[in-house]
This record gives C-alpha cells, sequence and structure tokens, in this order.
C-alpha cells in the first residue's frame, strides 16, 4: 500500500512542481538579463486565473476541439506515471517504459495538432502542420536515443535502466555521452524552448506551440497551459535520472526518500540554470533551419548507438 501512495505522490510532484521548473527558468533569465523577475507563485496564479474565466469558443468548432485539452493533459500526466522522479522500483515501474513514454507524448501531440486545424484559422493551421513536420523528425532521434540506452542496459524499462547505471557507477561511455547530447536537443524541440520555438511570443515567424491553442480560453487554455509545464520537467526528470541517476532512492525508507527529494529538486535547479544560459544566450533560429537542428540530434543518437556496439559490444 505505500508504494502506491509513494507512486501517487510522485506523480503529484510532477503536476504540482512543473509550474515551479517553468518559473525557476524564468526567474535565472531575469537575472541573466537584468530584468525584474516574477515571483515564484506567479505561474498558479495565471493559471487559477484562466481557470475563473469563461470559455469562449469558435461557431465552428466541433467537439473534438472541446475535449482536446483533457485528453492532452490527461496523455501527459500518464507520461509522468512512467518516468521515475524521487525513487525507482515503485508499482508503477511495471508500465515505466520508455516506448510507452514516447506513445504517451505522441497522443497528446496527435491531439494538439487536430485541434489546431479543428477550427479552420491560419495560425492553428500553420502551428499544426509546423508541429508534425517536426515532430517527424523529432521522433526518430528519441527512439534512436531509446535504442542506445536499451542496448546498454539490456532493457526498455526505465526503472530498469536508472539501475543498471547506478550499479555501475561513474563510468565515462561515449555511447551515453552521444545519447545525453541527442536528448537535450530533442528535449528542447520537444518542449518548444529556444532557438526551435519561443514560448513567450506570438510572432507568426516563430510561433509552434503557442500557434495551435490560440484559439483556446479559459480553463481549456489553462489545462493545454499546464501540460506544456509537466512535459518540460517529464523531459528534465529524463536528462537529470538517467544519466545522472545519483540520489534516487532504491528502498522506500524516510532516508532514501528524503536523500531522492533534495537530489532530484537539486539536479533540476542546475539544469533550469543550463537551460536559461542557453535560452539567454542562443538566438531564435529560422524555422527552415529546425530540421538541420533535429538531423544533428538523430546524427548524435546514432553515433550513440554505433559506439555502443564498436567499443563496447565488439570489446
Amino acid at each position: 500500500m505505500i508504494e502506491w501512495l509513494l507512486a501517487l505522490l510522485q506523480v503529484t510532484l510532477f503536476v504540482i512542481g512543473a509550474p515551479l521548473l517553468v518559473i525557476w527558468i524564468k526567474r535565472v533569465k531575469c537575472f541573466l538579463q537584468n530584468r525584474r523577475a516574477p515571483p515564484l507563485a506567479q505561474p498558479y496564479r495565471d493559471l487559477g486565473k484562466l481557470f475563473r474565466k469563461q470559455v469562449v469558443l469558435a461557431e465552428n468548432a466541433s467537439p473534438l476541439f472541446r475535449m482536446a485539452p483533457y485528453i492532452v493533459f490527461s496523455a501527459t500526466v500518464l507520461a509522468a506515471l512512467t518516468v521515475p522522479l524521487v525513487a525507482i522500483k515503485l508499482p508503477t515501474a511495471a508500465i515505466a517504459d520508455m516506448l510507452v513514454l514516447v506513445g504517451f507524448l505522441a497522443i497528446g501531440r496527435f491531439f494538439i495538432t487536430l485541434a489546431g486545424m479543428d477550427v479552420g484559422t491560419a495560425f492553428g493551421g500553420m502551428g499544426s502542420s509546423r508541429e508534425v513536420s517536426l515532430s517527424s523528425l523529432a521522433e526518430p532521434a528519441m527512439l534512436m536515443v531509446i535504442f542506445t540506452l536499451a542496448m546498454t542496459a539490456q532493457s526498455t524499462n526505465l526503472s530498469s535502466v536508472m539501475q543498471y547505471l547506478i550499479d555501475i557507477g561513474l563510468v565515462l561511455r561515449p555511447s551515453l555521452l552521444f545519447a545525453l547530447m541527442g536528448l537535450l536537443l530533442v528535449a528542447v524541440a520537444e518542449t518548444g524552448r529556444v532557438p526551435v520555438d519561443n514560448p513567450a511570443t506570438h510572432l507568426e515567424l516563430t510561433m509552434v506551440h503557442e500557434a495551435m491553442i490560440l484559439e483556446y480560453s479559459g480553463r481549456h487554455l489553462a489545462l493545454m497551459e499546464w501540460a506544456a509545464y509537466i512535459k518540460l520537467m517529464i523531459f528534465g526528470a529524463l536528462i537529470v535520472n538517467i544519466f545522472f541517476p545519483w540520489g534516487l532512492a532504491s528502498h522506500f525508507t524516510a532516508g532514501a526518500l528524503a536523500l531522492g527529494f533534495v537530489a532530484m529538486v537539486a539536479k533540476l535547479l542546475i539544469l533550469g540554470v543550463v537551460l536559461a544560459v542557453a535560452e539567454t544566450t542562443l538566438a531564435k533560429m529560422r524555422v527552415f533551419r529546425v530540421p538541420e537542428y533535429l538531423n544533428l540530434a538523430f546524427l548524435l543518437a546514432l553515433l550513440g548507438t554505433l559506439s555502443h556496439i564498436i567499443l563496447e559490444v565488439g570489446v
């Protein structure tokens, strides 16, 4: 029973803590840009304000447009359910498969792109078209990273992969280094961050994610924004817990869980600083340059797979 409570608590940390990661990145960016930072509670205030507002729907909006926010949010929460955050070997470890995670994220992407085209606006169709084009390049790179990790740990289960990397300790492996770099590039593209996308603007030449949800309002927009926050934290947890798994609790004792929580917070804070520095120093690239960016991510992931075969399996 305690294991199921911990699994539920871990998912709750994803849902409740995701806005904190977003505001932490914004505060670091404001510090680097010498601007006044918003308070830590600002994302929660924004979500609360949206939930209180009335929903305004287009006259030609179909039932799909109304259902999409709930489906996207639910699929994202289910994706978070598969990612170990503080502890491994929880009851949810049985479904904590990297391929299942990609499937849940693909469900959310499918419905958000359909919702973007449903009303028939130019911005929505443009954003959906760009999202499908970019995802067709990002998903192969993500799957190649999964193949590298699966060959290394002999499993696609996230808990098994993290436990294997904890057991072998700190070992410099070129395959894991290439996989890390590929996953970092994919995470930036999947979460719509600079230089691939800019969630802080509504300019036609830069919009991808924002264009698809431009017609939403009220609680529907709140669910879409919240799902985007959770997705960012999912990729952050994947990066810090797969390639830097130190501190993850493998035993359900109070000390191990406390250490896992502190380690998770510290690693996400560091990752947020790295992301904020990258977004401050890099400029938004043109949309037509993004395929080259994602091709680089696929190449890095492929190099990780080949280096594992040549340097590790071959030996």
